[in-house]
C-alpha cells in the first residue's frame, strides 16, 4: 500500500513539473514572420547577430573611446564616465587615444572583436568616421557618440549624440561682447584662439561666435590660430599674436577653452598687459580654475560646457540595450558664467 502511495506521489511530481515547464517556455517565432516590412528593426534585431539575443542576463559591456586627456574638462568627463558606469553596474573599457583618430580606429576595433553590448566614442575630428562605424553596425554592436560629432553621410552609423551645443556656445559668447562693448566705438579688434583643427567644438564654437559679432561691421576677428585645447600651446600661440604692433593688438581674445585662456592670461601678463582689462578674455567650459579667474577679474566670461556626461551614457546604453528609441541629440543644460556670478558658481564646480 506504501509502495503504491508513492508511486502515485512521485507521478504526480513530475506532471506539475512538465506542466511548469510549459508554462514558462517562450514560443519560437522567427523575426520574419513576426516583423513588419514597412517597420524600420528595432535595436535588438539590428544587435543580433549568429541568432543571438540581447544578452539581458549578462552585466552590460561598454567600449569607450576617449579622445585624449588634453584638459581638465577632458579629465573630468573621463572621470564622470567611470564613475557613472560603477554606479550602474556597468563594466567599462576605456581607451585613451592620445589625440590620435587611427588610435580611436583600433580600439572601436578591439571593442568589436571583444563583443561589447555598446561602443561610445568621444571622437578627435568630425570627419573620417563612416568606414569604422559601418564595421560597427556589421559586427551589430550600436554606437553613441560622446561630446564632439561625427559628420557622416549615413546617420544609421549611430544611435544618438550627448553633448553640448558647440554652435550655441559660440552665440552666447558673442552676445556677452556685443553687449558688453555697445558703446564702445569701433575697431574692435578680436582674436581667436581655435581647439584642434577639424574637431567640432572648434569649427562650431567659432562658426556661432562669427553668426553673432558680424552684427558689428567694426568688430574684426584679426587673429585667428589652433592652440590645440591644451594650456602651454595656448600660452604659446598668444604670445606669437602679441608680437605686432601695439597699434594691431587685439582688444578682446575669444578662447575656445578653459585651458588655453589660462596660458593665455599667462602670455598677457609677461607682455605687461592686464587680463580682463587691456584685453576682454571670453572663455568655454567653466573649470573651477578658470572660475576662480573670472572671479579674480582676470577672465570676463565663461561659457559653460557641461563635462559630466556620465550618467547620460550610461542611461542611454540601457535604453538602447531595453530596445527603447532615442533622440539623435541629447544636450546637457548649460549657462554663461560672468564676473558677478563666479563667487557663487566655484561654490557647486566639480571639476
Amino acid at each position: 500500500m506504501k509502495r503504491s502511495l508513492s508511486r502515485v506521489y512521485i507521478l504526480s511530481f513530475l506532471m506539475v513539473l512538465l506542466l511548469l515547464q510549459g508554462c514558462n517556455a517562450t514560443p519560437s517565432v522567427s523575426p520574419a514572420a513576426s516583423a513588419d516590412p514597412d517597420r524600420p528593426p528595432s535595436i535588438q534585431e539590428w544587435r543580433r547577430t549568429s541568432g543571438e539575443d540581447v544578452r539581458a542576463e549578462k552585466p552590460l559591456v561598454i567600449g569607450f573611446s576617449q579622445l585624449g586627456s588634453e584638459s581638465a574638462w577632458r579629465m573630468a568627463n573621463t572621470a564622470s564616465v567611470r564613475e557613472a558606469a560603477k554606479e550602474s553596474g556597468i563594466s567599462l573599457l576605456l581607451e585613451n587615444a592620445e589625440q590620435s583618430q587611427p588610435k580611436q580606429f583600433e580600439a572601436v576595433r578591439e571593442f568589436i572583436r571583444r563583443k561589447v553590448d555598446v561602443i561610445a566614442i568621444a571622437p578627435v575630428v568630425e570627419s573620417g568616421w563612416s568606414g569604422i562605424l559601418q564595421e560597427a553596425k556589421l559586427a551589430g554592436i550600436p554606437v553613441v557618440i560622446l561630446d564632439r560629432s561625427v559628420n557622416v553621410e549615413d546617420t544609421s552609423l549611430f544611435v544618438t549624440t550627448i553633448g553640448s551645443d558647440f554652435y550655441e556656445e559660440g552665440v552666447k559668447a558673442g552676445k556677452y561682447l556685443l553687449d558688453r562693448m555697445q558703446n564702445q566705438a569701433g575697431p574692435i579688434r578680436i582674436a581667436e584662439l581655435q581647439g584642434t583643427a577639424g574637431s567640432s567644438p572648434s569649427i562650431q564654437r567659432g562658426e556661432g561666435f562669427r553668426s553673432v559679432v558680424k552684427a558689428r561691421t567694426d568688430m574684426v576677428i584679426t587673429q585667428s590660430a589652433p592652440a590645440d585645447f591644451t594650456e602651454n600651446k595656448g600660452k604659446e600661440v598668444m604670445q606669437e599674436l602679441l608680437q605686432v604692433p601695439v597699434e594691431e593688438r587685439p582688444q578682446v581674445l575669444f578662447a575656445h577653452n578653459d585651458d588655453m585662456a589660462i596660458g593665455a592670461i599667462e602670455a598677457i601678463k609677461e607682455a605687461g598687459l592686464r587680463p580682463g582689462k587691456d584685453i576682454v578674455i571670453l572663455s568655454v567650459d567653466g573649470s573651477r580654475s578658470a572660475l576662480q579667474l573670472l572671479n579674480d577679474g582676470e577672465l570676463n566670461a565663461v561659457v559653460e560646457c557641461n563635462p559630466l556626461l556620465g550618467p547620460l551614457l550610461m542611461q542611454a546604453a540601457k535604453e538602447i540595450m531595453a530596445g527603447r528609441s532615442l533622440p539623435k541629440r541629447m544636450i546637457p543644460p548649460e549657462d554663461i558664467f560672468t564676473q558677478e556670478r563666479a563667487e557663487h558658481a566655484i561654490q557647486n564646480r566639480k571639476f
